[in-house]
């Protein structure tokens, strides 16, 4: 009885070992394939790089010389959008005419020579809309705006129009004048004045009949020389009267 019992464990140690190898190799294989693969890649070969992602990422081709080589990404490449399916996400090209997208049907920005609108790349812009060169989008300008850069913001107004703060006005409002060779509003500057200096010395007129009597005077500067709509300086300027103090002869 024990020779057929000695057969079974033995049988049993060589499976257990077997089950071992087995185990080993697949780790060693697993090391391996880490090594060579790139950050996110479930399987990849040395020469094609990724050609399977783990969950959430988005298998993606890119050009390596005149090679393609799969790479697995947590967001997709400008010029592409992520398309997620059950077994495989992918990152896939916008249309040609836009630079980036959101989906298959709607652009986000387009590439120059386009402009944006509604989600669509246009060669030109409806009635009533500008083409911003800049942000390559059409754009509702303000009213009275020739020009503008984003639909509040107008940089040019009709001939008959004043420019301020980006808006075009038939006249400058309160704090402001118009300027009528640019054709914009500046703001009104009111004259300023410094503080009034020393009075100066007693000094007789020929006016002046009563003896020992004279006028003195003093004077304050202009600090800030008002705009043509500002408020005007106030006198700089101003005397009265005062008594010349005798001289005493020298002895």
């Amino acid at each position: 009885m024990w020779v057929p019992s000695l057969i079974w464990i033995l049988n049993i140690m060589s499976l257990t070992k077997g089950q071992d190898n087995s185990k080993i190799l697949r780790y060693r294989r697993s090391s391996a394939v880490s090594r060579l693969c790139q950050a996110g890649c479930a399987t990849c070969s040395a020469l094609n790089g990724c050609l399977s992602c783990k969950p959430r990422l988005f298998f993606h081709l890119e050009l390596d010389g005149m090679r393609q080589r799969g790479v697995c990404l947590s967001s997709c490449p400008r010029g592409h959008y992520g398309l997620r399916s059950p077994h495989i996400s992918t990152c896939t090209r916008c249309k040609e005419d836009c630079a980036s997208c959101f989906n298959k049907n709607f652009c986000t920005r387009c590439r120059p020579g386009h402009f944006l609108f509604r989600g669509k790349c246009e060669d030109s812009c409806p009635n009533g809309l500008t083409a911003n060169t800049v942000l390559r989008e059409c754009i509702e300008c303000p009213v009275g705006c020739e020009l503008c850069v984003r639909k509040n913001m107008c940089v040019r107004c009709r001939a008959d129009l004043y420019f301020l703060h980006g808006q075009c006005h038939p006249t400058c409002p309160k704090g402001f004048e118009p300027d009528v060779q640019l054709m914009q509003c500046n703001p009104q500057v009111h004259c300023e004045v410094g503080e009034w200096g020393e009075w100066g010395p007693c000094v007789r007129k020929g006016s002046l009949r009563a003896y020992r009597r004279g006028e003195e005077t003093r004077t304050r500067d202009v600090l800030r020389s008002p705009s043509v709509y500002g408020d005007p300086c106030p006198h700089v300027s101003e005397w009265r009267k005062c008594v010349i103090k005798k001289q005493r002869s020298p002895r």
